[in-house]
């Protein structure tokens, strides 16, 4: 399929896609998969990307001396350094894209409400923000419309991100039959 036919979104392949979440799930939306006819979906699994298997161990963000690392509290491994370098290696090389659909509250594609805490054991969160894709996506693509699931079955919010996702595909199509 020409991808300008519809506009390029990329999603969480856990929402729908592949059961690749951490205990091997799939997460149903509604919203995704009725836009499966609209859009082409690019799917996206950054912790299966960085060679985190499925089953897995849960991975968390931990705040440490003002520094925010990706662990996998089980194991003790630090994904951190892995989980920049992918997203930096796959956030450069997209080319087409016209918006996100991330998965909510995870700590490599959460966009915000994403727990941290202050260490890898049972210890209470402290503080919440972005997983490493989404607060990478949210700084290099602020014009583009970029969401979680959760957010989306809020109706205005819904309404706003397919707004913005068809005109931003619209402008895109003008561009390029003007160049």
């Amino acid at each position: 399929m020409d991808i300008s036919e519809k506009p390029v979104v990329v999603v969480s392949k856990c929402l729908g896609f592949a059961p690749c979440r951490w205990n091997g799930l799939t997460i149903h939306s509604a919203l995704v998969e009725g836009l499966k006819a609209e859009v082409h979906f690019v799917t996206l699994c950054p912790e299966i990307e960085i060679g985190l298997g499925v089953p897995r161990d849960p991975i968390r963000l931990i705040k440490q001396k003002g520094e925010i690392k990706l662990v996998q509290p089980a194991t003790g491994r630090d994904c951190t350094q892995a989980m920049e370098d992918f997203v930096n290696s796959y956030l450069s090389g997209l080319e087409t894209v016209d918006g996100f659909i991330l998965k909510e509250k995870s700590p490599s594609c959460g966009t915000r409400r994403v727990k941290i805490y202050p260490g890898p054991g049972q210890v209470p969160l402290t503080d919440r923000g972005a997983g490493f894709l989404g607060g990478a996506v949210m700084e290099k693509f602020p014009h583009l419309p970029i969401e979680d699931e959760g957010r989306l079955n809020n109706d205005k919010i819904r309404e706003q991100f397919l707004t913005r996702l068809f005109a931003v595909f619209r402008f895109r199509k003008r561009r390029k039959a003007f160049s």
